[in-house]
């Protein structure tokens, strides 16, 4: 029932930051995990971070571990990735989603939105 809608994307120099937003309506926002998820061209989509609902935990990919920052405010009923030091190869749509009970697996048929698109040039 929770629907989830990105934004923040855009096109980001190499090293630079940006942030992406993701706001939940209906559901119960407050008590699931969150997470980011990416797909780039010809590559299968991946898991890039998780937050536990309390945002007392936090889970990120290798590749983005010390660059990229996850959090959540359920007040607002949205979570964040803060992304620094961006890279090329981080270029990609960027997806949020409901974490499973894997915490780096959303949950079983994910309602997967537009994403938002990050581009990070040379």
């Amino acid at each position: 029932q929770v629907q989830l809608v990105e934004s923040g994307g855009g096109l980001v120099q190499a090293g630079g930051p940006l942030r992406l937003s993701c706001v939940a309506s209906g559901g119960t926002f407050g008590w699931y995990s969150m997470g980011w998820f990416r797909q780039a061209p010809g590559k299968d989509r991946e898991f890039v971070a998780a937050i536990e609902w309390s945002g007392a935990t936090t889970d990120y990919a290798d590749s983005v571990k010390g660059r990229f920052t996850i959090s959540r405010d359920n007040a607002k009923k949205t979570v964040y990735l803060q992304m620094n030091s961006l890279k090329p190869e981080d270029t990609a749509i960027y997806y949020c989603a409901l974490i499973g009970k894997n915490m780096r697996a959303p949950t079983e048929n994910a309602n997967w939105g537009r994403g938002a698109q990050v581009t990070v040039s040379s």
